[in-house]
C-alpha cells in the first residue's frame, strides 16, 4: 500500500506545504547534467561517466531533445519496510519529458537522481517541481548499503541524521561542531535545556 504525502514528506527534506501532494512529495531541481565520456557497468564494478552541469543565466536550463542526468534538491530517507518510487510530475509529461528512475531501496539515504528524456525544447527553471516520490510498504531481509549510500551528502549532515535517528530520548538536543571547512568536528547528545 502506498502511503500518505505527509506520512512520505517525514522522510523528504527540506519540504513545503506546496511539495506535500496527498500521495507523495515533488522533488525540485537542483542540477542538469550531460554525461560527456562514456560509462562502464560489468559484473563486478561500474563507472559513471564524466558530466557536464547546463546550469545557465539565473539558473534556467533550456533544452534541446536528448538524455539528460537530473538531481534532486531533497534528501530522501527511504524507511525500513518500505520502497521508494519516483514518478514524473504531469506537467513534465505534457512538455514532452519524461523521467526515468531505479527503485529506491529500504535504507537508502541521499539526494538521488534519474534519466530526464526531453523530446521537444523545454525550458526548466533550478528548484522547479518536476517529480514525485512515494513511499510504499515492501518487505525485505536488508537495508540498502550501496555504492550511492548518502550521495551528495555531507558529513554533518550524514551523523546529524544519524545521531538524530539513533536517539530514543525525545527530550535530547544533538550539537555538531563544525570547523572553518564546514566539515563537521564532533557530534554529542546532551539531555540539557534547548538554545
Amino acid at each position: 500500500m502506498f502511503r500518505a504525502g505527509e506520512f512520505t514528506a517525514t522522510h523528504v527534506t527540506p519540504t513545503d506545504g506546496e511539495q506535500v501532494q496527498p500521495n507523495g512529495v515533488d522533488l525540485r531541481i537542483s542540477d542538469i547534467f550531460t554525461q560527456q565520456t562514456p560509462g562502464r557497468i560489468g559484473t563486478e564494478s561500474k563507472d559513471i561517466g564524466t558530466r557536464e552541469s547546463l546550469t545557465g543565466p539565473e539558473g534556467l536550463f533550456s533544452l534541446d531533445p536528448g538524455g539528460y542526468i537530473i538531481t534532486y534538491a531533497e534528501r530522501i530517507a527511504v524507511p525500513k519496510e518500505h520502497i521508494g518510487f519516483v514518478y514524473p510530475r504531469s506537467s513534465l509529461l505534457r512538455n514532452s519529458c519524461m523521467l526515468n528512475t531505479a527503485v529506491w531501496d529500504a535504507g537508502y539515504e541521499g539526494r538521488g537522481e534519474g534519466l530526464l528524456q526531453v523530446h521537444h525544447p523545454v525550458e526548466l527553471e533550478h528548484g522547479a517541481r518536476v517529480a514525485q516520490f512515494v513511499l510504499a510498504e515492501a518487505a525485505h531481509s536488508s537495508m540498502y548499503d550501496g555504492s550511492y549510500q548518502r550521495e551528495r551528502m555531507n558529513n554533518t549532515e550524514w551523523l546529524l541524521r544519524y545521531y538524530i535517528d539513533e536517539c530514543d530520548d525525545p527530550k535530547a538536543h544533538v550539537y555538531v561542531t563544525v570547523n572553518k571547512n564546514n566539515r563537521c568536528h564532533g557530534v554529542r547528545l546532551s539531555q540539557s535545556a534547548r538554545v
